[in-house]
């Protein structure tokens, strides 16, 4: 990689940590943190992990959403943002993690499932 490109690539990590920075202010606010963890600026794809308090925390989704939409309006070069908060609740193709409920919520084996077996 070219000297050029790295200053480039510098250049629009900084953006986008400004970017969150400016727009996101709760998420550290409220004892959450987020991170690059890929930017490539040829796809103009990045993947931004949310983790402290923002793991499991209902909002979360919300925030994903919303980073997601307003990214791409703000910063030309984005095109693609995956954003997880390590759970499965935003991550496009995630899963294997938890996701919130509600009350009155049903699934489809939440008949099946009645807890453990008594061992009598």
């Amino acid at each position: 990689m070219s000297t050029d490109a790295q200053e480039a690539d510098d250049d629009l990590k900084e953006r986008v940590s400004n970017f969150l920075r400016r727009n996101f202010p709760q998420i550290q606010m409220h004892g959450g943190s987020a991170a690059i963890q890929g930017l490539d600026r040829e796809t103009g794809e990045v993947t931004i992990q949310l983790g402290g308090a923002c793991s499991g925390c209902g909002i979360s989704p919300m925030t994903i959403q919303a980073i997601k939409s307003r990214m791409v309006k703000e910063i030309p070069e984005i095109e693609i943002v995956h954003a997880d908060t390590g759970m499965g609740g935003g991550h496009d193709g995630g899963g294997g993690g938890m996701s919130p409920s509600f009350p009155g919520d049903t699934t489809e084996d939440s008949d099946r499932d009645e807890g453990p077996q008594a061992p009598f």
